[in-house]
């Protein structure tokens, strides 16, 4: 009887140790595979990683992606798995095929994974270009199963787990996952009291006023699938191909615009370019005016997440505050005594104008 693996680094050890494939990886290979190679490989913040390299029944090599989880484990491996696969249904050149997850046989504490193909890349910010022409023909072209924001299993951004239960109202659906990283972020950074006053007014004020209106008077807000964690990160390119390819993915049925929010963070490498290239692609939802303000708002779900990852950052939370108080000015919860007129952006002309 195989040993008990006692710790997810003797699944898989530090970067460039081999090991013994786990039975239930094995299992979900081609049908006459034979393992001749597993490595740990790359790095990640919340998993394990490695590269497997197998021959197939008909004698050619292949190699596959592995990446393991334990603690919460089982959520961040389906989650991954299904978003994966409905990125690649829609463009299966722009995403790693994703293969399988599942539980290891004989690991203690328990460890779940996800399988997919491997490919050789290298991390260079991708040419705006094309990568943006892909990414919107991924929310042009999809389909959300009930009509609905929210997404067909629960899955993770990072190791937090999401809320994206299926909502018909993408105001109601945007303020349930925003207000669930807040808390876990107020959980993990502490309390301010001037920071959590704003946040009350960007969730009774500020949300209203932006969102309502993208289903409003007859406006139909479609639900596209969105990758969810789109910065440099997790995209590359392939070698084989040159093409852009995107992974750790965090999908769910949302308003496209939502896409863009992390792009707006300070650090972040995508940019004007991308922006302006992706607007190309996909006019602004109307009103098209406030375009510029939705997407300063979609970017406070990415810096919370960055704050519940990496706790400690207080630019980070100084930059959360500032943007909701350039909202709050800006969206006041009685618009007509307002001293300070709403400023119209043009996203044609420049998109990262106010930030």
């Amino acid at each position: 009887m195989p040993e008990t693996q006692s710790s997810v680094k003797e699944v898989i050890p530090d970067i460039g140790g081999n090991f013994a494939l786990d039975e239930a990886v094995i299992a979900v290979l081609p049908s006459g595979s034979r393992v001749l190679e597993c490595n740990s490989f790359g790095t990640s913040a919340w998993t394990r990683t490695a590269r497997i390299l197998v021959q197939l029944s008909n004698g050619t090599a292949k190699q596959y992606f592995l990446k393991c989880a334990t603690e919460g484990g089982a959520v961040m491996m389906e989650g991954e798995f299904n978003s994966m696969n409905e990125l690649y249904k829609l463009a299966p050149s722009f995403v790693p095929r994703p293969h399988a997850w599942g539980r290891f046989e004989r690991a203690n504490p328990v460890t779940h994974f996800f399988l997919c193909d491997f490919i050789d890349m290298e991390n260079e910010m991708p040419d705006p270009v094309t990568f943006c022409a892909r990414l919107a023909e991924i929310h042009v072209n999809s389909q959300s199963p009930t009509g609905q924001f929210g997404f067909v299993v629960p899955n993770c951004h990072g190791k937090i787990v999401q809320a994206n239960d299926w909502d018909p109202s993408w105001r109601s659906f945007f303020t349930k996952l925003l207000v669930s990283f807040f808390q876990t972020e107020i959980g993990i950074n502490g309390h301010w009291p001037e920071y959590e006053q704003a946040f009350e007014a960007i969730v009774g004020t500020v949300i209203p006023q932006l969102l309502d209106p993208l289903q409003a008077g007859g406006r139909i807000l479609k639900p596209c699938l969105v990758h969810g964690d789109l910065w440099e990160e997790n995209t590359a390119i392939d070698l084989s191909t040159g093409n852009p390819v995107v992974f750790d993915a965090s999908a769910f049925y949302a308003h496209n615009e939502y896409e863009l929010g992390t792009w707006r963070r300070e650090t972040i490498k995508f940019g004007r370019p991308h922006f302006n290239q992706y607007l190309r692609n996909i006019l602004p939802s109307e009103p098209a005016e406030q375009w510029d303000d939705r997407v300063r708002l979609y970017s406070l779900k990415f810096n919370l997440a960055h704050m519940i990852g990496w706790p400690g950052a207080p630019f980070v939370r100084q930059e959360i505050l500032d943007d909701m108080k350039y909202l709050i000015r800006k969206y006041p919860d009685n618009p007509k005594t307002s001293s300070e007129p709403a400023e119209a952006v043009n996203p044609f002309v420049d998109p990262m104008g106010s930030v």
